[in-house]
Order: structure tokens, then C-alpha cells, then sequence
């Protein structure tokens, strides 16, 4: 399909480390429907690691990506505007269960901005499951060590190169699509998942959201791409919109497990 002006196409970029909820396996069906809706504004609201954003191929004219969390948004801006001051708190760390943990019980408080963010990606780098909230030291036997500045440097030269011209905000949710709905903003919505919520944190997302999150897109004056998972409730709470039922497999062999997913879209 050929895409005319303002898109620039762009080279699909990792994200910096694993986050509860990326969309990998979703990620191919996601950006074609991205890439299939005019926009001058690309709006991602719970940005997380990027796992849509940094993969996506066409690049309009504004990108903002947003994220509540303060360690997320305070990784990108530092990546963003301090890169070779990071890269250099990162030189002498090494993988280890004893430092994840001595980082795990820090007070991200009593850090500098460099500090912190160098804490942030550690801790997702190792933690099992990408996890945010109560994280666990992950081992893969079957892969070298998770951070291993050696083959992360590069990853992060990319980053950088792909933030520029990004805007990079922390605002709730519905702050975020007030201050850029506009009628050529596009916006992508992945909330944490109905029965999740508590994953990323009870203060920063609770189950009455969404509801206020369907009507609030009701009246949105841009387009919007949402992914959840498929349950009654969710389906009940977005009636009014367009809905597509997509079956993924997580594991391999015997072993894969479905997973029920929907991707709501305005009309």
C-alpha cells in the first residue's frame, strides 16, 4: 500500500528491555492498522517499552508517547537528551542476582535522573516476565546475560536516533488524549488488561477506567486503536465500537497457550 505525504518511512527499532504486557506477537497486526489511518499525529497514551512504537515503519509528521509511570517517561527523556552521559553510568554494570536485588530495594527517590533511569532498565532487563511490580532476578540458560552492555550499547544508539523529534510525556490518560485530540491525531491505547490492573501498579490504573475511557473516546475528535483482551466486560464497556477478535498462541509446541485479544477501533 503506498502512503502519501506526511509519513517518512523509518527503520523498526527494539525495544530497550521487556515490560509486562508488550505486544510482540500482536505487534505485525497493530502497526498495519496504524499505518492504515491518515494522521499528522501519532498519540501512544501507556507507551510502556515501546513495543508498538518503536516498531512501527512510517513516521508522520508529530509522534508523542506518553506513560504515567515516572520511571518510564524519565528513561526515554534520558535516552532522549543525556545519551552518552548514560551510557557511561551503564560502563562498569554488571548482570548479577546480587546487584538486581541491591537495585530492587534502592529508593529510586535518593537517585539522580542518570541513576534512575540505569536503575529502570536493569531491573526490566533481568526481571522475569518483563514484570514492573514485584519483580523477580530471570535467568535464561539458553541466552547470555540480560544486561550486557556490550550488545545493549547499540540497541540504545538506536533508541536515541529514533527519539528524536519525539515528544515525551507523563500524564494520566485522559490528561494526555485532552491535550493532543485533534482531528488528525491518531491515537494507540493499551491499557493494562481487564483482571491486570494491579500489575503496573494500583495508583496508577483501577477497573473503573475503563468505562470512563470508553466514553471519553466517544467524543474523541481523532481516530483511536485500542488493545485489550477479549472478555464480556470489555466488550460490554465498548460496544459502540468496532471490534476485532484476534487468537494468539503464547509458548511453543504442546505447551501454547491461546490468549483471547481485541483490537477496538473509532468508525
Amino acid at each position: 500500500m503506498t502512503f502519501e505525504a506526511p509519513f517518512t518511512p523509518i527503520d523498526p527499532v527494539r525495544p530497550p528491555a521487556g515490560y509486562i504486557g508488550g505486544k510482540r506477537r500482536l505487534a505485525a497486526k497493530l502497526i498495519a492498522g496504524i499505518e492504515a489511518v491518515p494522521h499528522r499525529t501519532f498519540a501512544e497514551v501507556f507507551v510502556g517499552m515501546g513495543g508498538i512504537f518503536f516498531r512501527r515503519r512510517l513516521r508522520p509528521v508529530s509522534e508523542v508517547i506518553n506513560d504515567r509511570n515516572g520511571e518510564v517517561a524519565n528513561l526515554f527523556r534520558i535516552l532522549q537528551r543525556h545519551y552518552p552521559q548514560f551510557i557511561d553510568t551503564l560502563r562498569w554494570q554488571l548482570s548479577g542476582r546480587k546487584e538486581f536485588d541491591r537495585l530492587k530495594v534502592s529508593d529510586p527517590a535518593t537517585l539522580t535522573d542518570l541513576e534512575r533511569a540505569g536503575r529502570f532498565l536493569y531491573l526490566q532487563r533481568l526481571a522475569f516476565g518483563g514484570k514492573v511490580n514485584g519483580q523477580h532476578f530471570g535467568v535464561d540458560v539458553g541466552a547470555s546475560a540480560g544486561f550486557n552492555l556490550s550488545r545493549l550499547e547499540p540497541l540504545l544508539a538506536d533508541i536515541y536516533d529514533r527519539l528524536s523529534g519525539v515528544t515525551i510525556e507523563r500524564l494520566d490518560w485522559i490528561a494526555f488524549i485532552d491535550r493532543y485530540d485533534r482531528p488528525d491525531t491518531l491515537f494507540y491505547l493499551d491499557p493494562p488488561y481487564w483482571g491486570s490492573e494491579g500489575y503496573y501498579g494500583r495508583e496508577l490504573f483501577d477497573r473503573a477506567q475503563f468505562a470512563i475511557m470508553a466514553e471519553r473516546l466517544g467524543y474523541l475528535k481523532g481516530r483511536f486503536i485500542l488493545s485489550i483482551n477479549d472478555v464480556p466486560e470489555i466488550r460490554e464497556i465498548f460496544a459502540a465500537f468496532a471490534m476485532e477478535h484476534v487468537e494468539l498462541h503464547y509458548g511453543a509446541g504442546g505447551g501454547a497457550r491461546p490468549a483471547e485479544e481485541l483490537i477496538v477501533r473509532s468508525g
